[in-house]
């Protein structure tokens, strides 16, 4: 690691008009840069002022700039936050490439309680930073993050997607949760020759902004549902609401169920999960499942079936994208793109099967495929059309 502080004062450009009139002083921020092995830009972000302390993580941009949220999660350490942003990047850049969405991949955390612990001059001082890269990364809402949040960090950078005006593509939860459907249904293709989920049982982890889009499709698709949270009031509400059954937090993933579908943290896919695991198949919208590839091959031995996150998960990256495209934001075109995710995964699912391997490397070979001989690289420079909030 490089360990010089770079003091950068914030520059007062057109960007940053809306922070200097709201009358807050500009500060300095502190970036150190940060050498990590695969990784084109780490960087480390302090801002004593407002209290933000960040990371950005650009891991790939061969087929474009890098594109991906902004996570707010109060991590209990620096190592904490640095191992989620750098496999959160990476994640982004397979998404990216199997998605042919023209982007590269990179994340950003900030080390804060998203509840209480965020201010918008700290949003603001995040956003001056993501200037400065640019337009080597653009940021958007993450776990933690809102569509409230990327309006603050509108006000000192272009960089941010997601937005709620009209010419942007605001929430991307609905559209991650409608890819996770059909991902579900993949699965289900798979396994047992149908994708109607009539009958079927899904336990899903996790109730947040894609979960609980979720098991409204999964309602009406017929699905026997048993939901878990970590908030029991929130999980009481939709028990009741969709006429769930439940578990509690820490035993979800030992339950009996057709499919288990995560839909919280990553890494839930590990040596002391996966014996207990009860289900066909694993098929969620959490980021990073697997706590490393090779547990997917532990699913394959054990006759699991294993949809690929950075692959089902794929629909708010697809629906964001498409606001920074030139003739600008429509959500048909994102609808159509993300209906076929399943496509995607049934070809995936073949593949591994045809190669004796398991469906994560499958996924990773065609992403590493389409980066090495720049298949689907942006041609043309994405074009901000909104306007600063």
């Amino acid at each position: 690691m490089n360990n010089q502080l770079l003091e950068q004062p914030i520059d007062s450009k057109k960007r940053l008009k809306a922070l200097i009139k709201s009358g807050e002083k500009v500060t300095t921020l502190q970036i150190e840069k940060i050498a990590v092995k695969g990784y084109e830009q780490v960087i480390k972000i302090i801002d004593a002022k407002s209290g933000l302390k960040a990371l950005i993580a650009i891991h790939d941009t061969t087929l474009g700039p890098a594109l991906g949220g902004t996570r707010i999660f109060p991590y209990p350490s620096f190592n904490e936050a640095m191992e989620d942003v750098l496999r959160l990047a990476k994640g982004m850049t397979y998404k990216s490439a199997v998605s042919g969405v023209g982007f590269g991949g990179g994340k950003s955390v900030i080390i804060a309680d998203p509840k209480k612990g965020k201010t918008n001059e700290m949003l603001m001082a995040f956003g001056a930073c993501v200037d400065k890269l640019g337009g080597a990364y653009i940021c958007a809402e993450d776990l933690g993050c809102t569509v409230e949040d990327v309006k603050a960090i509108r006000r000192a950078t272009q960089y941010v997607v997601g937005l709620s005006n009209d010419k942007s593509s605001g929430d991307p939860g609905p559209f991650t949760a409608w890819g996770t459907f059909r991902g579900i249904q993949s699965v289900l293709k798979k396994v047992y020759g149908s994708d109607s989920l009539e009958g079927r049982t899904i336990a899903v982890q996790g109730l947040g902004n894609v979960g609980s889009h979720l098991i409204e499709h999964l309602f009406w698709a017929g699905a026997n549902m048993i939901l878990s949270d970590i908030d029991p009031v929130k999980l009481q509400r939709y028990a009741t609401q969709y006429g769930a059954k439940t578990v509690p937090f820490d035993q979800i993933l030992k339950t009996q169920c057709d499919v288990l579908a995560p839909c919280a943290l990553g890494a839930i896919i590990n040596d002391q999960t996966i014996p207990h695991f009860r289900c066909r198949a694993i098929a969620g919208s959490a980021n990073n499942q697997l706590h490393r590839d090779s547990h997917a091959n532990v699913l394959r031995d054990r006759g699991i079936l294993y949809a690929p996150d950075f692959v089902i998960n794929a629909g708010g990256l697809l629906n964001v994208a498409a606001e920074l495209e030139d003739n600008g934001y429509h959500p048909s075109g994102p609808r159509y793109k993300i209906h076929h995710i399943y496509d995607t995964l049934l070809a995936i699912y073949e593949i591994a099967e045809k190669n004796r391997e398991s469906t994560q490397h499958a996924a990773l070979s065609l992403a590493d495929y389409r980066i090495k001989y720049g298949i689907g690289k942006r041609v043309i420079p994405p074009t901000f059309h909104h306007s600063p909030e």
